[in-house]
């Protein structure tokens, strides 16, 4: 079985979740994640933010903020129905696809008039994970936006719920990436090796982890520790920037970038908020670069999706 780093666009779509998540696990900590807003107006006008990060090297993308209700991304052709847009998405850009739900605490929960404010279609429920599942997501995260109040408690309890209706299918990715409008879980007390086996025994095949250097406290000996914790459970683990870090300097990313594999991330994520709605592209680039080097950063970038 090849690594995701070797795959086509044609065998990854062919490839089930466990052989997914060997791909992933064979490449050895080189698969850039990249987080992308549809529900802005993309950079480039009439191309959506995914197209422009998959160009940048992304290998899965990540979709933020998209409703199941209301299936939505800005700059796709008008052609496509709403329950198409996941799966026209993949074949425009080869890529696999992930979705972001929200498993607000009700202790927690906040009804603020923010950007980031809750919707039904973006909860954290099984009828959310499958609906997405049908429209051609092979991934859901459960994490948390800005200010709704997301409990590592809430997480994990959505966890065993969709997992025993998707488990089988999906990719389930669940973990905070800064405080999530829950202030006695962040810095440094967001995540510990209690909810991380909370998560993986309620059916969690990566956890989420904040990236070294994105969130206070988390350095990159806390998050070598939490990660081969994780690891040694069987679970994957994928570290983030959620932080807006990933609009910074080009040697932040690199920074950020050689922690994170030094500290034995499986997957790199980077998030969507450079300027709302992506990373800057070129720190995409970077980012893909430090991890792997120019051959499968030119690889994946060049690789023709009709493959």
């Amino acid at each position: 079985m090849k690594r995701y780093l070797d795959c086509s666009a044609s065998e990854l779509a062919a490839l089930d979740k466990q052989q997914l998540l060997h791909a992933i696990r064979a490449s050895e900590g080189r698969i850039l994640v990249s987080e992308c807003i549809g529900a802005t107006q993309p950079l480039l006008n009439n191309i959506t933010n995914a197209e422009l990060a998959a160009s940048q090297g992304a290998d899965i993308l990540l979709l933020n903020l998209f409703d199941t209700a209301s299936p939505a991304i800005a700059g796709m052709p008008q052609s496509i129905t709403p329950q198409e847009t996941l799966r026209e998405l993949q074949r425009l850009t080869g890529r696999i696809i992930g979705v972001n739900l929200e498993a607000v605490d009700p202790a927690f929960a906040s009804d603020h008039n923010e950007f980031w404010k809750m919707t039904a279609g973006r909860a954290a429920t099984p009828e959310n994970a499958l609906r997405l599942r049908d429209m051609g997501a092979r991934i859901v995260v459960l994490t948390g936006n800005p200010g709704n109040g997301v409990s590592n408690q809430a997480i994990a309890d959505a966890m065993k719920a969709i997992h025993a209706v998707a488990g089988d299918t999906l990719i389930l990715i669940t973990g905070k990436m800064h405080g999530a409008g829950i202030v006695r879980e962040s810095g440094s007390q967001i995540i510990s090796e209690q909810d991380i086996a909370l998560f993986v025994d309620n059916g969690a095949d990566v956890v989420l982890l904040p990236a070294p250097g994105t969130v206070p406290g988390m350095s990159q000996e806390k998050v070598s520790q939490l990660i081969a914790f994780t690891q040694r459970l069987g679970a994957l683990a994928m570290t983030a920037i959620g932080t807006s870090q990933e609009g910074a300097d080009r040697q932040t990313l690199r920074q950020i970038a050689l922690m994170s594999k030094m500290a034995g991330a499986d997957l790199h994520h980077i998030g969507d908020t450079g300027y709302l709605g992506l990373a800057l592209p070129e720190n995409i680039f970077t980012y893909s670069v430090a991890i792997r080097g120019v051959r499968h950063t030119y690889s994946r970038i060049a690789r023709s999706v009709n493959r």
